[in-house]
C-alpha cells in the first residue's frame, strides 16, 4: 500500500491539472473571479502533489504521466461539454496518451528508480 501512495498522489495531481487548465480557459484572461480562484488553488495543489510524487517516482516518468493524464482529461472534458468538437481520431489519440502513461507505470523499477532525484554523476559521501 505504501508504494502506491505516490502514484495515487500523482494521479490526483493530474486530475487537478485538468481542473486548473479548464478553469484557466474559463477565467477569460483572469477577468472572472471564480474561475481565477479555482485556477490558482488547483494549480498550486497540482504542483504540490507532483512535487511530493517525485520523491518516490522518477521525475521524467512522473512528469510524463502528470502531463499526459491531465491533458487527456482536459481534452476529454472539453469534448464532453461541447467546447471542442468530438472526433473519433481525437479520442483514439487520447487513448494512446493514456495507454503510454499506463505503460510507464507498468515498467519495473530498476536501478535508475533508486537514484531518482539525484543528478547524473552525483557522488555519495
Amino acid at each position: 500500500m505504501k508504494r502506491s501512495v505516490p502514484w495515487l498522489v500523482l494521479l490526483a495531481s493530474a486530475v487537478l491539472e485538468a481542473v486548473w487548465a479548464t478553469a484557466l480557459g474559463l477565467s477569460d484572461g483572469f477577468s472572472k473571479p471564480l474561475p481565477t480562484v479555482v485556477f490558482a488553488v488547483t494549480a498550486a495543489l497540482s504542483m504540490l502533489g507532483l512535487g511530493m510524487a517525485i520523491r518516490s517516482i522518477p521525475l521524467g516518468t512522473a512528469y510524463a504521466i502528470w502531463v499526459g493524464i491531465g491533458a487527456s482529461l482536459t481534452v476529454g472534458w472539453a469534448m464532453a461539454t461541447g467546447v471542442e468538437p468530438f472526433s473519433v481520431l481525437k479520442l483514439l489519440f487520447i487513448a494512446g496518451i493514456v495507454g503510454c502513461a499506463a505503460g510507464l507505470k507498468a515498467l519495473p523499477a530498476g536501478k535508475d528508480h533508486a537514484a531518482a532525484g539525484k543528478p547524473a554523476g552525483a557522488v555519495r559521501r
